[in-house]
């Protein structure tokens, strides 16, 4: 018998009175009731100190709060904060205990929720130093087989199971051949790095690579680049991002991911979804013909890449009068005694600083510029950035 909540003082009663007639055990009352038995025990203690009054509802809020604030300090808070806008919790603070010479002046942290709650804190804006701008490079053309890969993830869906499922497209350009459609449970570096490297072990590597600002290809730090796109320029692949808000310069893999989301419906398990979709992939590849191959199928289009994933890859090196440091942990790295952060899409590599002028050095990784670094600054350093709008010639 759950409680009713219209009338839980009666409920209350009745339960009492079952337990004083002793016909029935409290472990056995307490599972007919629904209740627990330290719920039980207190209502029989309330009832044997206060009769039926001791049943009715209480107040939940606790008698007496430690550290309620004295509405004497919140008045003096104020009045402080009226004179000297600008003040904030230490300032106001180091005031009150100098004019009041009390211990019991409230902390830095009371007075800084005091102000938060009277909307007259306001939040720091962090000063960000932009890097050099560099011209976004120019979509490259795919006139064969290799000259470009388009990757990019479709939107995600469930199988009948509710198992999550985030496709991971991998297409060639010119021949429109789908390579690879790996079902991924997340779109982050782990999940998809182990998809291209069985691409690249099966089918060579690309001149270039194309995708999407959005994770796991693109991020905000230098040039948007995350662990995965470093690692393809690394093994000598080309990065070429789309422009912001721009689809449709990827648009025949938008088209691709159209007919995907049509031709196979969710199956019922994860396994089953796998099946289904390398069946289509390789309907896809082998009968589906296209207008831009002339009605020819891409299987007969595509050849291999001549380009080998390299087995092993070993670190930058970069001209002698440059300096060189390892990105460790957390994307930092150390120079003449201080931690600076380079950016955690390079970690255990090596970048080059070349100077420029005293205490200025640009930074590299491998071919590319990433950013400056000042040694007047601490933190980290001026990421480089695409300049909005503009493509390298």
């Amino acid at each position: 018998m759950p409680w009713k909540t219209d009338c839980s003082r009666e409920q209350r009663w009745k339960f009492v009175q079952e337990y004083l007639r002793r016909k029935t055990a409290l472990a056995e009352l307490c599972r007919r009731w629904s209740v627990s038995r330290k719920t039980a025990y207190k209502w029989i203690a309330r009832f044997e100190e206060q009769g039926r009054l001791g049943l009715v509802d209480r107040q939940r809020k606790a008698r007496r709060v430690h550290n309620r604030p004295n509405s004497v300090w919140l008045a003096r808070v104020q009045r402080w904060r009226a004179r000297h806008p600008t003040w904030g919790p230490a300032k106001l603070r180091w005031a009150l205990k100098r004019r009041f010479k009390s211990r019991c002046v409230p902390s830095e942290s009371a007075i800084g929720r005091w102000l938060k709650a009277w909307k007259l804190s306001h939040r720091r804006r962090r000063v960000t130093r932009k890097g050099p701008a560099v011209d976004r490079p120019k979509l490259t053309i795919a006139r064969r087989p290799n000259d470009v890969w388009t990757v990019d993830y479709k939107g995600w869906f469930k199988t009948a199971d509710g198992q999550r499922v985030e496709p991971l497209t991998i297409r060639d350009l010119a021949s429109r051949y789908l390579l690879k459609i790996d079902l991924a449970g997340r779109q982050t570096v782990e999940d998809s790095r182990p998809a291209f490297e069985q691409v690249f072990r099966e089918n060579g590597l690309p001149r270039v690579i194309r995708c999407d600002n959005g994770a796991p290809f693109g991020a905000t730090g230098a040039l948007g680049l995350t662990r995965l796109s470093a690692w393809w320029v690394k093994v000598g692949i080309k990065v070429e991002f789309i422009e912001p808000g721009r689809p449709q310069q990827n648009g025949a893999h938008e088209q691709m991911h159209k007919v995907f989301k049509e031709e196979v419906p969710p199956a019922a398990t994860l396994r089953r979804q796998k099946r289904r979709t390398e069946r289509w992939r390789k309907q896809y590849n082998h009968q589906r013909p296209h207008r831009s191959l002339q009605m020819r199928v891409p299987a007969d289009v595509y050849r291999k890449s001549r380009r080998k994933m390299p087995g092993h890859l070993k670190h930058w090196r970069y001209q002698r009068t440059w300096e060189s440091r390892l990105v460790k942990g957390k994307g930092m790295i150390s120079l003449h005694g201080q931690s600076r952060f380079v950016g955690e899409a390079f970690e255990g590599e090596r970048v080059g600083l070349k100077p420029i002028r005293v205490g200025i050095w640009e930074v590299y990784f491998g071919p590319l510029l990433i950013g400056e670094l000042w040694e007047s600054e601490t933190g980290a350093i001026r990421a480089a950035h695409y300049r909005r709008g503009h493509r390298s010639k």
